[in-house]
């Protein structure tokens, strides 16, 4: 079986630029290629799992998404980060455009992408995980039934500093400030050492 760590993009791998579709706004944020490299040295696939409802309202096409996803893994391809799959969401129920009008069941906290990935991969769900900033991904991550790290970065930090103790038991597994912080609780979980100092 696959142990399987899911990602959100915007915010987690790579810095929040508002509807971010063009290769040359696209920003590695520090620490995470090295941190997903850990993760592949230990077994994990990388899987993104993405909203991009700028292609719902008509702001860039699915082929631009297509096209910073491949600009996303030649960076981390370089640095032993490479993603494994790519799958977006381009719909949204009240903004969206034509046939990207719609409520479906891949935009998150619904769990779609998610059982997509089940096409290419046979996930461990007890050794699987999500990683993104804002509570849908981390709430996905549970509906799925997999463990969910909330990361400070993006718009994580602001998120879990408004958050009740309830609410943040109810919407995530750990807390952790940056990408680095997610995977050594990860390694440290799944008993995995690693000799990497940033």
């Amino acid at each position: 079986m696959d142990k399987i760590v899911f990602l959100d993009r915007d915010g987690t791998i790579n810095q929040e630029v508002e509807y971010l579709h063009r290769p040359e706004d696209l920003v590695i944020l520090p620490g995470v290629p090295e941190a997903l490299k850990r993760l592949k040295a230990h077994g994990f696939r990388l899987v993104v799992v993405t909203n991009q409802a700028g292609v719902a309202r008509g702001y860039y096409k699915e082929e631009d998404v297509v096209s910073l996803h491949e600009t996303l893994n030649q960076y981390l391809s370089k640095e032993g980060a490479a993603i494994d799959r790519f799958f977006y969401c381009p719909h949204h129920p009240v903004h969206g455009i034509g046939k990207y009008k719609k409520k479906c069941h891949c935009r998150k906290p619904e769990t779609g992408m998610f059982e997509m990935a089940e096409a290419c991969f046979t996930v461990d769900k007890a050794h699987s995980y999500m990683i993104g900033d804002k509570r849908l991904d981390t709430e996905a991550g549970r509906r799925y039934g997999v463990s969910s790290i909330l990361v400070g970065t993006g718009y994580g930090a602001d998120i879990y500093q408004t958050m009740t103790e309830e609410e943040k038991e109810k919407s995530f597994d750990f807390y952790a400030s940056s990408m680095k912080e997610a995977v050594d609780f990860i390694l440290l979980r799944e008993g995995g050492r690693s000799t990497w100092n940033p």
